[in-house]
């Protein structure tokens, strides 16, 4: 007998029908002699209206109490879930964060998970129930309601899986697996049976939309399998496991593509230690979080420094960069929300010269000019202009041998 996690998007539990769907499977699950946890987003686009809506109520919106809103949507699909799991004839017992154990820190609409207390899920389970967690939230050591962010579900569901000591966390969404590149951009994306831990993280911190970043990383500090599938079609879908050393691993196994951010240049600053230090402190100091970074060749004694934010701190970011400018000496600070960024991702890349090359033949072969460039043992990243990404994609994809048969 195996403990499964299993966590259920919000299409999953988008309507009615999809409840049932749901609830049919973890009775199916159950009967095939495992032990169930779910775990529940908000039914459909829920979260959205409800951020809509406090937006129509008020132009200011006191984090603690947006938490105590946006909740609401998650514990409206455990109930439901549990309703249907009664019409299977299978005995449930639903529970918010905090009734699951979930402790989190008191900075709200983004929380940390810092302690897991699954008392009553392990109760629930000698009891033969299945317990039916709510996603995205848990309670602060303030006794607050707390949310852990967009995808925020699936780091409940990791974090449960490891607390529990599942044998596996599944997560339910509508798409069947990890693929190739975002199957929107490119028609002949092809599904990746396997993927390791290393590959997940760099593709979900560059662009890909499936799995939320944190969660990978909590999958792969606490040794959890995932497996990605869809509540569509029930097919097996993508592991993402440790990498195994015995097997020989695709030189790239993704194209991931990114136009949420924005870069930032500070130009004409001094070309001496402790510049780039002072910036970044004012930066960090305001709590926004810098990708890129590419500090030109010093002329003349002066030098730029380009970074990219992700375009919802890029007020934030410039205003911290102009709050800055006279003490560092810079000239200018200039911003641009027009570029997108493209990055091929794969374990084999540790091995394998010549992949640096042929990306960027690729992309001057069809006229795409890379503004900066960032890599890892396993990642290339480029920046180009937004408007040319989704071609980016495609070009590569097919120039490492991508595309589906």
């Amino acid at each position: 007998m195996a403990l499964v996690v299993q966590k259920y998007g919000g299409t999953s539990v988008g309507d009615a029908e999809r409840i049932r769907a749901v609830a049919d499977h973890v009775a199916r699950t159950r009967a095939a002699g495992d032990d169930v946890v779910v775990v529940v987003s908000a039914m459909g686009k829920f979260t959205d209206d409800l951020i809509r809506l406090a937006d129509d109520v008020a132009p200011t919106r006191p984090p603690r109490e947006l938490d105590m809103l946006l909740t609401a949507g998650e514990r409206i699909s455990m109930a439901l879930v549990s309703m249907a799991l009664a019409a299977c004839g299978v005995e449930s017992a639903s529970f918010t964060g905090s009734q699951a154990g979930i402790i989190t820190d008191t900075d709200h609409t983004k929380a940390k998970i810092l302690e897991m207390r699954p008392d009553r899920i392990r109760e629930a389970l000698d009891a033969g129930l299945v317990p039916v967690v709510a996603g995205f939230q848990g309670v602060s050591t303030e006794r607050d309601i707390t949310t852990l962010g967009r995808g925020g579900s699936d780091v409940t569901a990791v974090a449960l899986a490891a607390a529990l000591k599942a044998d596996v966390c599944e997560i339910y969404t509508d798409v069947t697996g990890v693929f190739s590149a975002d199957p929107r951009v490119v028609s002949t994306a092809r599904r990746l049976p396997k993927v390791s831990f290393d590959e997940m993280l760099e593709m979900a911190a560059t662009g890909g939309r499936v799995l939320m970043l944190r969660s990978v990383e909590f999958a792969r500090r606490h040794q959890v399998p995932l497996h990605v599938r869809s509540s569509f079609t029930w097919e097996p879908g993508t592991w993402i496991v440790e990498e195994d050393p015995t097997m020989e691993e695709a030189v790239v196994s993704a194209v991931t593509d990114d136009t949420s951010e924005a870069k930032i240049t500070v130009g004409g600053v001094p070309d001496r230690p402790g510049i780039a230090a002072h910036l970044f402190r004012a930066l960090a100091d305001r709590s926004i979080n810098v990708d890129m970074i590419v500090q030109n060749t010093g002329a003349n004694g002066l030098t730029d420094i380009s970074f990219t934010v992700v375009k919802t701190d890029l007020d934030a970011a410039r205003d911290a960069c102009l709050a800055v400018k006279e003490e560092i000496g810079a000239a200018e600070v200039t911003t641009d929300d027009q570029i997108g960024r493209v990055t091929i991702v794969g374990a084999g890349m540790k091995s394998s010269p010549g992949i640096t090359a042929l990306m960027f033949e690729t992309l001057s072969a069809n006229g795409i000019n890379i503004e900066m460039i960032s890599t890892s043992s396993i990642r290339i990243s480029c920046v180009v202009r937004a408007n040319r990404v989704a071609e980016a994609v495609r070009y590569l994809h097919t120039a490492f041998g991508l595309d589906a048969a």
